[in-house]
């Protein structure tokens, strides 16, 4: 006799990062620094909230830090929702890394640097893991999947919750996020699968979705070398 089959719950996340924040140009880990938009960013943020419309988006649920709120805010008023803060889609926290260039942790705290971009269960000083960010926000998205099945809810973030979702959904190590790029106010669109007897899963169908920028980032506007 075959097995009955289980149960499977599916919730469409349309997962966008901020748009730019203050820091963002120089690569500055910025965590739950609260750093303002620039005006490119303000701007990007409207130009993200217009790339949802064909969405079908029933919720939007936002990271509480500011920059997170602001693009929430523009995507919220373009689709007649109301924000959801979410303090589990916040950012990493860098710690003693806060607003600090790569080149300049690399002065401060080499061992530490080079020991965290080799595992996702090491934390900057004073900080928070990658790995930290994946059980926290797989908790939240667990949770706010079960509240919005056979749904699309939109999620605004930040790199960090967003690449340990995409590794989460599609079972690859964490250690890859290191190796993924994602620019301020892209979207990612995941189907997120709820199993009664095993780990959340995935399918991804847009990954760093910028097509709705203009003008568009610097990186491709000037051509890979």
């Amino acid at each position: 006799m075959s097995a009955a089959p289980q149960h499977t719950s599916i919730t469409r996340l349309v997962l966008v990062r901020h748009g730019e924040a203050s820091g963002n140009r120089e690569l500055r880990y910025l965590g739950v620094t609260d750093a303002p938009l620039t005006e490119r960013g303000q701007e990007q943020a409207r130009q993200i909230a217009a790339a949802l419309s064909p969405f079908a988006v029933s919720a939007v649920y936002s990271s509480p830090l500011q920059r997170a709120q602001f693009t929430a805010a523009a995507i919220g008023a373009a689709l007649g929702l109301a924000i959801q803060p979410e303090p589990e889609l916040r950012e990493q926290d860098f710690g003693a890394w806060e607003n600090h260039t790569r080149a300049e942790v690399l002065a401060l705290d080499p061992e530490t640097l080079a020991a965290w971009e080799r595992s996702a269960e090491v934390a900057p000083t004073g900080g928070e893991s990658l790995a930290q960010v994946r059980d926290r926000t797989i908790a939240c998205v667990d949770r706010l999947a079960a509240q919005h099945p056979g749904e699309t809810i939109a999620l605004v973030s930040h790199v960090g919750p967003v690449k340990a979702l995409i590794c989460a959904a599609l079972a690859l190590p964490l250690a890859g996020a290191q190796r993924m790029w994602l620019d301020p106010a892209s979207l990612c669109v995941l189907d997120w699968r709820i199993t009664a007897s095993g780990p959340s899963t995935g399918m991804l169908h847009i990954f760093n979705g910028i097509a709705h920028l203009d003008p568009p980032p610097r990186w491709l506007s000037a051509g890979l070398k």
